[in-house]
């Protein structure tokens, strides 16, 4: 496993990952390899920033893997393109916006539906990086513990993401920033920062949040802020009995750079209920 990086060869299943994500891209009439030449070489790896991996325990003791990554550089390159194009064709028709970054592209254009379709496959690029590490990461655990890991449950959702739904009599694009879908029986992840707790949660289907709830706690810290204001003695005090990576790397990532996320959680309870609350014992980042 490449922690922000590129993997130096591909596994069996990547290959057959990819191969789905090269005819989805042929579906979506468009090259990866135009975006980077890279995106093979990153499916399987963490990323850097908020992304991690860890090992943890619920309430019963029993064993959680918990990872937390994305569509990697390519749906950055993805997002960046169509970004610039929304910006060019709102300047050219003379669209006045309070913001550059605000700019937009009409449902019904080529412009949207290229972007749309492209949107897509990185969606699902994401959603099979996860299940490549989580593969990676079953058989690392197992390497570790010298026994087999008995797989009851796997948990895969989707966050800060777009898709077509139906609300309040009205077929929508809802973009979901910060957010998880959280429908009426719906499961999820709700993680908290290195060396706070996590939550495994059922959505309940609360009608005004767009059947939505939080991804996460959110930062009230930018990073610059959190250098300036903590140590590293601070993050190893807050990671006390967990093993992780001890580096000043991290510093922006340690819990008091983020909101609380028990309050979060009482704050979300209308929106998800907590099946399990998980305690990290392992936590792995990339720089």
């Amino acid at each position: 496993m490449s922690a922000g990086t590129n993997n130096k060869k591909l596994t069996d299943s990547a290959r057959t990952r990819i191969q789905d994500l090269k005819e989805r891209a042929e579906e979506a009439n468009f090259v990866p390899d135009n975006y980077t030449a890279k995106w093979k070489l990153q499916l399987g790896t963490l990323g850097s920033g908020n992304h991690f991996i860890e090992a943890s325990v619920d309430e019963n003791d029993d064993v959680w893997l918990f990872l937390h990554s994305g569509s990697r550089g390519v749906g950055n390159k993805i997002a960046q393109r169509h970004i610039e194009v929304a910006q060019h064709l709102c300047r050219g028709q003379g669209i006045e916006l309070p913001d550059r970054n605000l700019a937009y592209l009409a449902e019904g254009t080529p412009q949207f539906d290229h972007y749309i379709r492209e949107l897509n496959w990185a969606q699902h690029f994401a959603l099979l990086n996860r299940e490549e590490m989580m593969d990676r990461v079953v058989a690392a655990f197992e390497k570790w513990t010298g026994a087999t890991v008995v797989e009851r449950e796997r948990i895969n959702c989707h966050h800060n993401f777009t898709q077509l739904e139906h609300h309040a009599g009205k077929d929508v694009w809802v973009s979901r920033k910060g957010a998880i879908e959280a429908r009426e029986g719906m499961k999820g992840i709700i993680p908290g920062s290195m060396g706070t707790a996590s939550y495994v949660v059922e959505g309940r289907g609360n009608v005004e949040s767009l059947h939505s709830s939080p991804h996460g706690a959110g930062r009230q810290f930018s990073r610059n802020q959190a250098r300036k204001n903590f140590s590293q003695d601070q993050l190893r005090e807050a990671m006390k009995g967990i093993e992780y990576r001890d580096t000043n790397a991290f510093i922006d990532e340690l819990p008091a750079a983020y909101k609380d996320i028990d309050q979060v959680m009482v704050d979300a309870a209308d929106l998800v209920e907590v099946k399990h609350t998980l305690r990290q014992f392992v936590n792995c980042k990339g720089d």
